[in-house]
């Protein structure tokens, strides 16, 4: 019996000290790669480059999301990641220059970061302390994820603001939720691959900045 605790304590140690290491190594890459996102926006602003630049872009980065999990274990799969984020940062550029354009168009901009940023901490936080098992909410993310990238597909045709706004309110809580599940996946050791961690993270990060700053951008014009 003293074996088996024994075995048990040393690989609960064990267990909890490979969370730290993908917990740590996983914000040190989603740091990373925030801010060469960053970098690259600033170089897509500078180019004055057309709206439909952004659509590219996701659609491109999209693509490799499927490349990446297929790497994930490669020693490939840090650069894909940066040339992920890089893509995707560089897309937002023409949508950062249009809100630019507007007479408030920077404290929006601020605004919306402000707010990613005290949701994801808040949420990361809450998922980090209560160590609660969110993967329940996996398959719910996924169905509402299409269905409600469906709808604004349906909605570039049919151009409702209504719809609109009803679109990135839901993804606001779609990415939110997704923040949840992906650190609760860590923490609870569902995920021990920190490259597809920061993928997740990024992505609910990304389109949960991009959403709040299209609502407020809405509520602006009101």
């Amino acid at each position: 019996m003293a074996f088996n605790h024994s075995y048990t304590t040393e690989k609960a140690v064990m267990s909890t000290t490979e969370t730290n290491k993908v917990l740590k190594s996983t914000y040190f890459l989603l740091a990373m790669t925030l801010a060469f996102s960053a970098i690259t926006a600033a170089i897509s602003m500078t180019m004055a480059l057309p709206r439909f630049t952004g659509m590219i872009c996701s659609l491109v980065a999209m693509g490799l999301i499927f490349v990446i999990h297929k790497k994930a274990n490669s020693s490939s799969a840090i650069g894909l990641v940066f040339l992920f984020t890089g893509i995707l940062g560089f897309g937002l550029g023409p949508l950062l220059n249009a809100y630019l354009n507007l007479p408030n168009g920077g404290l929006l901009i601020a605004q919306a970061l402000g707010s990613t940023a005290l949701i994801f901490f808040g949420l990361s936080a809450y998922a980090l302390t209560t160590k609660k098992d969110f993967s329940f909410m996996g398959g719910f993310l996924t169905i509402g994820i299409l269905v409600t990238f469906g709808v604004s597909i349906v909605n570039i045709f049919i151009g409702s603001p209504m719809v609109f706004i009803a679109i990135n309110a839901v993804f606001v809580l779609l990415m939110s939720a997704m923040i949840l599940f992906e650190t609760s996946k860590i923490v609870n050791g569902g995920e021990t691959n920190y490259i597809l961690a920061t993928v997740g993270l990024y992505v609910a990060i990304y389109n949960l900045f991009t959403s709040l700053l299209m609502l407020l951008g809405m509520s602006n014009d009101d």
